[in-house]
């Protein structure tokens, strides 16, 4: 059995769940949250869906670093984090980490109890907030699948 054709179907499996899922909720969720009627009903709405899903997104995210790290070492690609011809490997740290840091860190220790206090006072622009980050975080994630996907079947984009 080829190990590291395992991990890259771990690998893109996770990718798959992952990045769809936020492509879903800054798609079809957010805007849906937007449209109900009070501050209150908007956040119930909200925070059931994205309960649900941020547990899909942190075993998503767990796999998809540990595949990663696994095909890095045993590849041994390590020196293509220095070529510019790779740089949808930087992206993918990048964006992983961000990610991570979001699922891990930020939401469970502080930014979920800042978000409801502030959609509380302030229900038009913490949406309008929470869905620009989103949008960012989605093309930011989609432009490094289309970089990794081409450079990994040889397209350069430095010719």
């Amino acid at each position: 059995m080829d190990d590291v054709a395992i991990a890259r179907a771990i690998h893109v499996l996770a990718v798959v769940l992952w990045i769809g899922g936020v492509g879903m909720v800054t798609t079809v969720v957010l805007p849906a949250a937007v449209r109900r009627g009070s501050t209150a009903a908007r956040l119930a709405f909200f925070d059931a869906i994205e309960r649900r899903f941020a547990w899909q997104a942190r075993v998503s995210v767990l796999l998809a670093g540990a595949s990663g790290l696994y095909m890095v070492a045993r590849l041994d690609l390590w020196s293509s984090f220095l070529s510019a011809d790779y740089w949808w490997l930087d992206a993918m740290v990048a964006v992983w980490s961000i990610f991570a840091l979001m699922l891990f860190i930020a939401e469970p220790l502080f930014l979920e109890r800042w978000l409801r206090a502030r959609a509380l006072r302030a229900p038009g622009p913490t949406f309008a907030l929470i869905r620009g980050l989103h949008w960012l975080l989605l093309i930011l994630s989609l432009v490094t699948v289309f970089g990794a996907v081409a450079g990994s079947h040889g397209v350069s984009f430095f010719d």
